[in-house]
């Protein structure tokens, strides 16, 4: 645990330096968010979003990108570190292969956000879509949340969950579309839910903290290790991000960040604890897919707005107030979540 901790705080450290640099280089890019005025030139109207958010444009976007960076450097290396030093090593499953599965989890999701945030920001804008087309950017989610759940089974051989009350069910192959949708749900909720100043970052810190409780007692050192360099990162990532935000995560950060929460509950047999655990990205993204159901089928609004931050933005809630209360909300959710992860530990596959 102190190596581990040390790693939390030497990602920090390192993050921390990077990021105004860094904030500096987007600017140049100038990846940043676009005004109203830009986006009304093609047709991209969100009148209620519009009114809250427009001063927010021109802030740097793709902050997730130096996250990514810094984890998927210091990783691979912390585990050589540990090797190289007679450092004690234990794993539930192969761990080049748990190494693999969370790394290409993490670039590749990351990739595809980033795809979209290029252009949403350079030119990938008509007057049919913004960014990448909907039916695109869900098949490549597919594609990928796919091969993730196959080289679980596979490589893994992961084909469990355990659930509070009835123990551990197996699913054998039916496990790969299951983990495929927990993947793409969590990597669109994780987007929905980051639109507020450290809303997302915050409650994707809570959540990791808990998870890497979970990893740390069933003594799965290269998630601990992971876990722990994200943490650090990301920490250093919510200080430039908190209201009002110097940096966005961007989708980079956002679909990479719930597509791996993701596998980390998956590897951890903790799927009913993972929707416990990130519960507010559960509520988030039900409230927009419900609105979605009713305008489609019913013809009307089932809220005002959506999502649920936007709708109690929208109902009179500061930003600062309604991030704080969710993170609070969060960290409880996090304790019962964890809870129910230790009431039995998934035996070793």
């Amino acid at each position: 645990m102190v190596f581990l901790l040390g790693l939390l705080l030497f990602s920090w450290l390192v993050s921390s330096i990077l990021y105004i640099p860094f904030i500096r280089l987007l600017y140049k890019w100038r990846m940043q968010r676009l005004h109203q005025k830009t986006l009304d030139a093609f047709d991209k109207h969100t009148p209620i979003f519009d009114r809250f958010h427009e001063t927010k444009a021109g802030t740097p976007v793709g902050g997730g990108v130096l996250i990514i960076a810094v984890t998927t450097i210091l990783f691979p290396l912390a585990v050589l570190l540990m090797h190289y030093f007679w450092l004690p090593i234990t794993a539930v499953y192969p761990i080049a292969s748990e190494i693999k599965i969370l790394l290409f989890t993490f670039i590749s999701f990351g990739a595809l956000g980033l795809l979209d945030d290029i252009k949403k920001t350079f030119g990938g804008i008509s007057p049919t879509f913004f960014g990448l087309r909907l039916r695109h950017k869900l098949l490549l989610e597919i594609v990928l949340a796919g091969i993730i759940s196959f080289l679980l089974i596979y490589n893994l051989k992961i084909d469990i969950f355990y659930v509070p009350l009835f123990g551990v069910m197996r699913l054998g192959w039916w496990y790969i579309p299951f983990a495929t949708l927990v993947i793409i749900s969590f990597a669109n909720a994780f987007n929905i839910t980051d639109g507020l100043d450290g809303l997302a970052p915050g409650l994707l810190m809570i959540a990791l903290a808990a998870f890497w409780i979970i990893s740390a007692s069933i003594l799965d050192t290269p998630l601990s290790v992971f876990i722990a360099i994200w943490l650090g990162s990301l920490i250093a990532f919510l200080y430039f991000n908190i209201y009002p935000a110097r940096i966005f995560l961007g989708d980079v950060g956002a679909l990479s960040f719930g597509a791996t929460m993701a596998v980390v509950g998956l590897i951890l047999g903790k799927a009913p604890a993972l929707v416990v655990i990130g519960g507010v990205f559960v509520i988030e993204v039900t409230s927009s897919f419900v609105q979605l159901l009713s305008k489609r089928f019913l013809h009307k609004k089932a809220f005002s707005v959506a999502p649920f931050h936007l709708w109690l933005q929208y109902n009179g809630w500061p930003e600062p107030k309604i991030v704080m209360r969710m993170w609070v909300v969060s960290i409880i959710l996090a304790i019962f979540g964890l809870w129910i992860a230790m009431l039995t530990k998934v035996p070793a596959v």
